[in-house]
């Protein structure tokens, strides 16, 4: 292991090995959750892609693993070492540069390190929108967004991750570079390798740069804030803002009240409006590319229209880009508040929209007869049916026992009913090691042994992170 070390410090300077035997790597060995703490032999933070070629071939050629990693803000055990000492952590956090716009081209293409929040900013500079967002958006990287196939609050206009995605950057387990980075939106010569690396999680190779789309700035973009007395009802409201805003529509989350309370319980200084009096609340947004007056017409139609039929009880447009920015802090402060409420059991979801009131109703009754009092923070993407169905302790008991003694019943619950109504046990967040083993439960067989021939084929040492996505 000297020798590997030794190595990789001549290649990237010995100021970027991380010597686990030398100093502290604890921001690199545990995750944002910091519920599975693991322990590296090294951190190493490459500055060029020629760089991150030459540590996987050196890595390669001593038969040690990599775990890449980007701002480690996941949430299903991805990205970070396991306990064995003997695995290098890949930082891309030096790799943040903005290589290019080309804006007749509408692309933007970046380094794998860059911060989400700088590529928005670095559109937005330039008169572009990069509409990419979601709550880690301050810290969370280019690479782990793709790695991952990162969803978040604009889905519903502008799709995930992999639809923003024109062209990769990818060292492969060998240390070869592949370098895909042509930003074309038609290329028929053969396999889709883009789409095979995005979602991957750094289990086939390592995602260095990207280019990505691009959109012409909005004229005006304007947020709502409903109250609705039930699931059904919020469903009938998006299905009111499809007709009424039609491609308009970029954004439609729900929250449950009990996920609101969190928020003016944790956060005081946030205003959560119309959550006392009614189950749900929803969060729109629209875009327009006419005027603001033309936006704010369709949106006071779509309200007219939604209280007449009564899924809609009251609701607030915001005035400024102020307030809107408010009120996507409240939405967007729900897993802080709930972080701070204690440990809590994480699902991240998908469910056909028709279906999602049904699955709400039936998981939450077999889950109060299972355990009585859990509680409920219920919130999500309704728009492209992605929910974060979290599972708190009951009132009174003791999260990290409640956590030992009941996750494993919970997700059972929880995962059997999304099986049952056709779902997906991840929708955003990615597998990791968190779900690995629960994957051949609810993925058909045929599909596992296809990713595992994939896996075999790309990587057949097992040394991009191992463990994770699918077990060879």
């Amino acid at each position: 292991m000297n020798t590997l070390l030794t190595t990789l410090a001549h290649i990237v300077g010995p100021a970027h090995v991380l010597e686990a035997s030398k100093q502290d790597l604890t921001l690199w060995e545990q995750d944002w959750r910091k519920r599975k703490p693991g322990k590296a032999l090294a951190v190493v933070r490459p500055n060029a892609t020629k760089e991150v070629a030459a540590i996987v071939k050196a890595c390669a050629a001593a038969g040690v693993s990599i775990v890449p990693q980007g701002g480690n803000t996941g949430l299903v055990d991805g990205s970070t070492p396991d306990n064995s000492g003997t695995q290098i952590v890949l930082s891309l956090q030096r790799m943040n540069q903005v290589r290019a716009i080309d804006a007749a081209n509408l692309t933007m293409t970046a380094e794998a390190g860059c911060i989400l929040q700088t590529l928005q900013e670095t559109a937005r500079n330039q008169d572009f929108l990069f509409p990419l967002s979601l709550a880690a958006e301050g810290s969370c990287t280019l690479g782990g967004n793709l790695g991952t196939n990162a969803g978040g609050t604009q889905v519903l206009r502008y799709g995930n991750a992999r639809e923003l995605c024109l062209g990769l950057e990818v060292v492969t387990a060998q240390g070869e570079i592949w370098n895909g980075l042509s930003g074309l939106r038609k290329d028929n010569t053969g396999y889709d390798l883009r789409d095979l690396f995005i979602g991957s999680e750094g289990t086939l190779g390592i995602i260095t740069a990207a280019t990505m789309k691009l959109y012409p700035m909005p004229a005006a973009r304007l947020t709502a804030w409903a109250a609705v007395p039930s699931f059904d009802h919020a469903v009938t409201l998006l299905g009111l803002a499809h007709r009424h805003l039609g491609a308009g529509l970029t954004g439609f989350e729900v929250m449950g009240q009990f996920a609101l309370s969190l928020v003016a319980k944790h956060y005081p200084q946030q205003r959560v409006p119309l959550y006392l009096d009614t189950p749900y609340c929803v969060l729109l947004e629209t875009s327009d590319h006419e005027s603001e007056t033309h936006a704010r017409a369709l949106f006071e139609r779509l309200l007219e229209v939604a209280l007449e039929q009564e899924c809609v009880t009251d609701a607030v447009v915001a005035e400024n880009i102020a307030q809107s920015k408010a009120l996507w802090h409240i939405r967007e402060s729900i897993p802080l508040a709930q972080a701070d409420e204690g440990p809590n059991i994480k699902h991240d979801i998908s469910i056909a929209v028709s279906l999602i009131p049904e699955f709400v109703r039936v998981a939450e009754s077999r889950l109060a007869q299972a355990l009585p009092g859990v509680r409920l923070v219920n919130f999500g993407h309704l728009g492209d049916g992605n929910l974060h169905f979290n599972v708190q302790a009951p009132v009174g008991g003791e999260a990290q026992a409640f956590l030992r003694d009941h996750e494993e019943t919970v997700n059972a619950i929880v995962y059997d009913t999304v099986q049952q109504f056709g779902g997906s046990i991840s929708a955003e967040h990615g597998v990791g090691g968190l779900k690995v083993d629960k994957l051949p439960h609810y993925k058909e067989a045929v599909a596992l042994e296809m990713m595992r021939a994939i896996k075999r084929g790309l990587d057949p040492q097992n040394l991009m992170n191992p463990g994770r996505v699918v077990r060879v």
